[in-house]
């Protein structure tokens, strides 16, 4: 699975950032994240306190993934609409769900303040973010003036998170394309 070339603790960070998206915290034993990485027993606690230590660092990493992604695409060209459009329409394992917000579903990791606060932390930025686009979007007057940005962007979160649940729940991404579909008509520039 892995070459020569990476890092134990690499092979074991990346190991358990599958094994949290698949499982979740309690599914992810150390035995299982030692197979999929290829590791021999000790190496776990070579690199890392122990499995909450490994898990803060897969979180941290699932985390900073997500939010260089989002600002990829949010930063990008287009115009505001056309960047949340892009950010709406990006390419996504839909029937796997979001692996940040899986954590959110994770009793273990909620009820852990340093496992759940880069979770936080990731969610906040993203709405932060989203709500300077579509300010942006309402100063140049592609979007309504009377739109409350971080409402817009707290309901852009949430049609992401619970598109991936209704997609999950039903075995395929027709849920979740349509409430992009009608989130995008919604904010569509009146002038379109």
């Amino acid at each position: 699975m892995y070459s020569g070339g990476v890092s134990t603790s690499e092979r074991l960070i990346e190991s358990t950032r599958a094994l949290l998206w698949e499982r979740g915290y309690v599914g992810t034993s150390p035995k299982a994240i030692l197979e999929r990485a290829g590791a021999g027993q000790g190496s776990m606690y070579h690199h890392f306190k122990g499995k909450p230590d490994l898990a803060l660092a897969a979180i941290r990493r699932t985390a900073e993934e997500m939010v260089a992604t989002t600002t990829a695409v949010l930063d990008g060209p287009g115009t505001p609409y056309e960047r949340i459009e892009a950010y709406l329409l990006r390419e996504r394992e839909v029937l796997r769900g979001c692996p940040v917000g899986r954590l959110t579903m994770d009793p273990e990791v909620v009820a852990d303040d340093a496992l759940r606060a880069p979770v936080d932390e990731t969610l906040d930025r993203l709405r932060a973010r989203l709500a300077e686009v579509v300010e942006e979007g309402k100063e140049q007057g592609e979007l309504a003036p009377g739109l409350d940005s971080a409402e817009i962007a707290a309901t852009v979160v949430a049609t992401v998170q619970g598109g991936y649940v209704l997609a999950r729940a039903s075995g395929s991404p027709a849920a979740f394309d349509a409430g992009v579909r009608g989130l995008l008509a919604l904010l569509a520039p009146r002038h379109r």
